[in-house]
């Protein structure tokens, strides 16, 4: 619950930002290629000189929310490769879609002039590592976000969440785990039908927490207590996709290579490699593609209680070609030996377990979070582990579909504060990170927040769940 410092903050946060609140004008479109009338997912759509801004779906449509003080700022619709879309919001056309064109660099023209320069891909990336220092931001701030987690099985949505939080983070100098902070500050949406498929959970909270576990005793569900089975979904959605891993972990690539044995840490070069692709334009200004592959050894997360071993990794990094600022990571760790690749197989019927892109934009010459897309499928009943195909499929029938949750969290940051008083302010407050805790709904505080737009497909799966919910709770 949010104590009377948070809310002292955010009355403190309202009050800066009550001439832009009052009024909003709202800008939606579709975006799409110019040559193939493809929709282009991911792109930035912002006000220049801002941070106010979003992204397009996977049907390249967007909603944006801009307080009317920038009605004569200019809006910026950019994506990697095209050429930018820009117009004053006041003579924004709702009314007709939005198409980019291609725009490339010549890859051949750039390097034959860029003697003094890293021409390899490892060199690039490793001149970017060192230039973070002066790249990410180096005095503490605040950053609003929006927040949306889904998990489905193969055939239904089981749970929904959408939050608002807030970020603090010290600098890039400081480690993560004691000077980054997450706060939940209001909820949206909240639906939950995960207690029926989550034996395996409320199991593996015995085995590691109780310090009881018989592998040959049978649980029924019907002994088991509400209460009990809560704790032990909550325990297991935590070490799994919990905020606290997504940004304190060695996931969060960039802002926590400078931690023990970060995946793009001092030996990076040992677990990836990386080949310059080509040079692209965003924005007008060029950039390096750079494609990651695997090196000598193998990628792994050393997550506790969970065999998350044994990856390569796949990819893409975008890099600024001017001032080597990362700009956009393509991340996958896919199943490389022998052990991850038959528990992959026969856990998940995948061999991706974690699939990551993280955007950055400028601000003040320096680049903050701007959005997160993490995926990755998490176990909640074991079903028959056999290597006998016919055998498992006799055995599990429709419940394989059942046997894992393919989970996603989306995150979009606007904001940023940098205001000392504010971040002093919100600091003295008790933080939560618990996206699983309910919280009552608060209708004007989401009137003027800025959220992602669901895709088609999702929204009908999204009010299937909402009907659902409805009527499990009854």
């Amino acid at each position: 619950m949010i104590d009377r410092y948070i809310k002292l903050f955010l009355t403190l946060w309202i009050g800066v930002l009550s001439a832009t609140v009052m009024a909003q004008t709202e800008i939606k479109s579709t975006i799409a290629d110019f040559a193939t009338y493809m929709p282009i997912e991911g792109a930035s759509i912002y006000v220049d000189n801002t941070t106010i801004g979003t992204v397009s779906n996977v049907d390249g449509k967007f909603v944006l929310l801009v307080p009317r003080k920038f009605a004569n700022d200019t809006l910026i619709i950019s994506s990697i490769g095209y050429k930018s879309f820009k117009t004053p919001i006041a003579n924004f056309d709702a009314s007709m879609d939005i198409y980019l064109e291609a725009d490339i660099a010549s890859l051949d023209e750039v390097v034959l002039v860029a003697n003094p320069r890293p021409k390899t891909g490892n060199d690039i990336v490793l001149k970017a590592m060192k230039e973070l220092e002066d790249n990410l931001p180096e005095q503490p701030y605040l950053q609003k976000g929006f927040l949306r987690h889904k998990e489905r099985n193969k055939k239904e949505y089981k749970w929904l969440i959408e939050s608002a939080l807030t970020l603090y983070d010290s600098s890039y100098a400081s480690g993560a785990k004691n000077n980054l902070k997450i706060n939940i500050d209001e909820t949206r949406k909240s639906y939950d039908l995960r207690d029926v498929d989550s034996m395996f959970a409320y199991r593996s909270y015995l085995k590691y927490n109780d310090g009881y576990f018989d592998s040959k005793s049978k649980l029924n569900r019907k002994r088991i207590k509400t209460s009990s089975l809560e704790k032990a979904i909550k325990w297991n959605d935590a070490r799994i996709n919990g905020l606290d891993n997504l940004f304190r972990g060695k996931l969060n690539l960039v802002r926590n290579s400078n931690m023990s044995k970060a995946l793009f840490g001092k030996e990076m070069l040992d677990t990836h490699q990386f080949d310059l692709d080509t040079v692209l334009v965003d924005n007008g200004r060029k950039l390096y593609k750079i494609k990651i592959s695997k090196s000598k050894e193998y990628v792994g997360l050393n997550t506790k209680n969970i065999f998350n071993e044994g990856y390569q990794a796949n990819g893409w990094l975008y890099i600024y070609w001017d001032n080597y600022a990362i700009k956009r990571i393509e991340y996958e760790l896919v199943a490389a030996s022998d052990a991850q690749k038959r528990r992959s197989k026969s856990l998940f019927g995948t061999q991706v377990n974690h699939k990551l892109i993280m955007t950055y934009m400028e601000y003040q010459d320096k680049m903050y979070p701007n959005y997160i897309y993490y995926e990755t499928p998490k176990l909640v009943n074991v079903g028959d582990r056999s290597s006998d195909k016919v055998k498992n499929e006799e055995t599990l029938g429709d419940k394989s579909d059942e046997q894992f949750y393919y989970t996603i969290q989306e995150i979009l940051f606007t904001d940023i504060i940098q205001d000392p008083e504010l971040i002093s302010t919100a600091l003295k407050s008790d933080w939560s990170e618990d996206i699983f805790l309910q919280r009552p709904y608060n209708e004007n505080f989401w009137k003027n927040y800025n959220v992602l737009l669901e895709s088609e497909e999702d929204e009908k799966l999204i009010q299937d769940l909402t009907k659902r919910a409805s009527l499990f709770k009854q």
